[in-house]
């Protein structure tokens, strides 16, 4: 699936513009509730095409004329018109804004009220997943809303299968598969890899990737090249995209940073390593998958950072395209695990550049160390004595000792914002 700007401000903007639809008059105000996760990844990240930032300036975006039918592209083509319009709601107190608790992570409802009516849009589960609808007092759509802790139900056997996937039955997977019938995961790579290359070119937040890829070759003359220019390509994307650049980004697990994080790495040092297409989209299938599987054990937002456990899968792939094996994967697994756990998810911005940068080039290590035969044995931490255990050690971490990790967070970035407000 294909984004435009941050996920979380896509979806908000998609739930303002259905509400209006649904209202079809002049919207008078808005009121928004939203899932502190939701609240917090969306709060310092830049909208494309726009200089407001914040999840009720995406609310006010989508309200003011945003394309319910480009899902979370909605934010790609915004007019000088709307924007005008959207500034108006946003900075004259029109739209509120509540935290909602009890519900899942990626959770937004959008209230529109004009003339007489009212109409409330809610995404819930996933970020373009229309949960509820209402026009006044008829409910036009109602889905299973899953507590904080549930998924929805028709993700129910989906999730349940992808979280229970053993590293085995992954790379299994990606060596059986027909590769021309996965020709769309090369293409979202090569997408990704575009707006990489343009922030190369460009100044864009951090300068991240940019600075770190300066004195790097291009094509890469060793393997450590090849490795050091993944990481700076996958953060100097980041960098665009946490800025508001335009440009698509190819999503895994809801988010962008994670789906750059998990192909273009592995999709330079294909190209290091002259691969062939068929053994580099298998690659690009574990590294996706592994994200995946990961994602769905520690829910889509949380307080551990998205780009660490993407970049767990962006360690096999790497291995898997040297010719390691699954026990290589293995250790590259708990290399990663027994390296940066713990890495929080401190909301969508210019740092998340940083992380990925950091997270990459620590995949880089607990390949090399894969491949050389070096893991931590599992009395080391949180380690497992494989990977499906450090799976559920991380998921355990994730679940039971961040909660309240996740609401410190948001309660010194909201104080930050409360700061500047006064």
């Amino acid at each position: 699936m294909i984004a435009m700007g941050c996920t979380e401000p896509a979806a908000a903007a998609l739930s303002g513009a259905k509400a209006c639809a649904l209202l079809g008059l002049p919207v008078e105000r808005l009121a928004v509730r939203a899932s502190r996760d939701m609240v917090k990844n969306a709060m310092g990240v830049g909208l494309p095409n726009c200089s407001m930032r914040g999840i009720q300036a995406a609310v006010a975006l989508g309200a003011a004329g945003g394309d319910v039918t480009k899902g979370l592209g909605i934010l790609s083509e915004i007019s000088e018109e709307q924007q005008s319009r959207a500034i108006r709601l946003a900075t004259e107190g029109k739209v509120s804004l509540a935290l909602a608790d009890d519900v899942p992570p990626v959770y937004i409802s959008v209230t529109a009220y004009g003339g007489e009516h009212s109409c409330e849009a809610v995404i819930s589960g996933e970020h373009s997943r229309f949960a509820y609808l209402r026009r006044d007092d008829d409910v036009l759509l109602s889905l299973v809303l899953a507590s904080k802790d549930e998924r929805p139900q028709h993700d129910d056997i989906t999730s349940d299968m992808i979280a229970n996937l053993s590293l085995a039955e992954i790379v299994h997977a990606a060596d059986s598969i027909d590769p021309e019938e996965f020709l769309f995961v090369l293409q979202g790579a090569h997408t990704n890899l575009a707006i990489a290359e343009h922030a190369m070119d460009a100044e864009y937040g951090l300068r991240v990737g940019k600075t770190m890829g300066m004195d790097i070759p291009e094509p890469p003359s060793t393997i450590g090249d090849a490795y050091a220019l993944g990481a700076a390509l996958a953060a100097a994307a980041s960098d665009a995209r946490m800025a508001g650049c335009p440009l698509p980004v190819v999503i895994n697990s809801g988010s962008g940073n994670q789906g750059i994080t998990v192909s273009v790495p592995v999709l330079i040092m294909a190209r290091f390593l002259d691969t062939d297409e068929d053994h580099l989209i298998r690659a690009l299938c574990i590294s996706h998958l592994v994200a995946l599987v990961l994602t769905a054990k520690k829910d889509r937002l949380s307080a551990l950072c998205g780009a660490f456990t993407a970049a767990i899968g962006t360690a096999c792939a790497l291995a898997y395209l040297q010719g390691g094996n699954v026990e290589a994967m293995d250790r590259a697994v708990n290399n990663m695990v027994g390296n940066l756990t713990g890495i929080i998810c401190d909301g969508a911005k210019g740092t998340c550049a940083l992380k990925i940068y950091s997270s990459v080039e620590a995949a880089a290590i607990s390949c090399r160390l894969a491949l050389a035969g070096v893991s931590p044995r599992d009395e080391s931490g949180i380690v497992g004595k494989d990977a499906l255990q450090s799976f559920s050690y991380l998921t355990q971490i994730s679940h039971e000792g961040m909660e309240q990790t996740d609401r410190t967070i948001l309660a010194i970035m909201m104080g930050k914002q409360e700061q500047c407000n006064l």
